[in-house]
């Protein structure tokens, strides 16, 4: 009997509004997860009978589910402490590639590293980005799997040096103040202290030698060579007014057949940022700093808001080791679910548009943390009622059909 299809398919509908309901409730813990909702069309028998004033005559079959929509608004970030942990803050996916090499696109960040120091999903995929070399990161790359232990820096050569300090006023002509040393860094990391010696020379003025170890540089004599030298004029305020470098900072070639420095600039800033200065205070070195740093291992590593992988090394210094990329579409709502917290573009959501995150109407990264599921659970109890109650009335519908139709076959025989 044909109107059996009809309570039946409403069966067939609260079933999978039920079993949607009991999908998000089991994911309410799930990072990324996005929340479905199904929805329903109608089913009409097109017989094309018409009425005496020409209206149609249908009569519904019943109902058909016409599309599952996930609603990506975006979940709760969750601060973990994890480094490798990160959430996108509005629009985009992460990009990861499964074992065969194929991408897929997420929202969970619940990254974590494998055993080759890259960062990884839960399931082992590996997160995309774009790679640094020596600090600075190509976006033009191919995209690759983002590298964050293991990773050793190259030393830095140092450039420049910087000292803060202090001359005594007071000092006789010709006495001496106090010595400022400060390392610098070589092009293999070696460390090599400089010392600057400083002689009052007349009222405001001071000449000021820069040494190394002669031990040192190749064929050095004695125990200190001279490297560099220079005057220092300043005012009845004692403030810095000139500053005249007779030898320029010039590094003779190293003992230990390092490429670089050769040249260091420095040490007092200029008349209009100088850092030293000449009062009645005991002379003094208030601080030291060079731009060079020893080669190091990665200590620690940090995301940044455009999805740069800042690491910082036991040298000191601070380089980036990648980038993690972003990707958008067109029309999330085409994304079809590919199970693990994944998502597979299809040609109603257009093909995924890869980028840098806070560009391109992308989201940005938050390091440290992981989106959370967006399941509402008091929207999905009222959801699971709605369909508790439309299984049961399709349900009754379906005895009730039953008993009419054992009525007809009863007045046949």
């Amino acid at each position: 009997m044909g109107s059996f299809s009809t309570p039946l398919s409403g069966l067939l509908a609260a079933q999978d509004q039920l079993q949607s309901v009991s999908n998000n409730l089991a994911n309410i813990d799930t990072d990324g997860y996005k929340d479905q909702t199904l929805t329903f069309s109608d089913v009409y028998s097109q017989t094309g009978v018409n009425n005496g004033s020409g209206d149609p005559l249908q009569t519904g079959v019943g109902v058909s589910v016409s599309s599952t929509t996930s609603n990506f608004t975006e979940g709760n970030l969750n601060p973990t402490g994890t480094a490798s942990n990160m959430a996108v803050s509005g629009n985009g996916f992460f990009v990861t590639q499964s074992a065969n090499g194929a991408p897929d696109y997420t929202r969970a960040g619940d990254f974590t590293t494998n055993n080759q120091g890259q960062l990884t999903t839960p399931n082992g995929e590996l997160l995309l980005g774009y790679p640094a070399l020596g600090g600075v990161v190509n976006t033009s790359a191919p995209l690759q799997p983002l590298q964050v232990t293991g990773v050793v820096s190259p030393a830095g050569a140092s450039t420049s040096i910087a000292i803060t300090a202090n001359l005594n006023s007071a000092t006789a002509i010709g006495g001496s103040g106090a010595s400022s040393s400060l390392p610098i860094y070589d092009s293999l990391g070696t460390p090599h202290t400089l010392t600057v010696n400083y002689t009052k020379t007349a009222a405001n003025t001071w000449t000021y030698t820069v040494t190394i170890p002669s031990a040192d540089i190749t064929g050095g004599t004695g125990t200190t060579t001279t490297v560099g030298s220079g005057t220092l004029n300043f005012d009845g305020s004692g403030v810095l007014t000139s500053t005249t470098a007779v030898t320029p900072i010039n590094i003779p070639t190293l003992a230990d057949g390092a490429t670089s420095p050769t040249a260091v600039s420095g040490p007092f800033g200029t008349t209009a940022n100088p850092t030293i200065t000449q009062t009645a205070l005991a002379s003094a070195t208030s601080a030291t700093s060079t731009d060079g740093f020893p080669s190091g291992t990665l200590k620690s590593y940090t995301v940044q808001a455009d999805g740069t992988i800042e690491g910082v090394f036991t040298g000191g210094n601070s380089l980036a080791l990648g980038q993690v990329a972003v990707a958008s579409f067109a029309n999330v709502e085409g994304l079809a679910s590919a199970g693990n917290n994944n998502y597979q573009p299809t040609p109603a959501s257009g093909s995924a548009v890869i980028g840098v995150a806070g560009t391109g109407g992308r989201g940005t990264i938050v390091g440290g943390s992981v989106e959370q599921s967006n399941v509402d659970i008091a929207t999905e109890f009222a959801k699971l009622i709605v369909a508790q109650q439309a299984y049961s009335s399709n349900a009754k519908s379906v005895t009730t059909f039953n008993q009419v139709s054992q009525a007809t076959l009863a007045m046949l025989q």
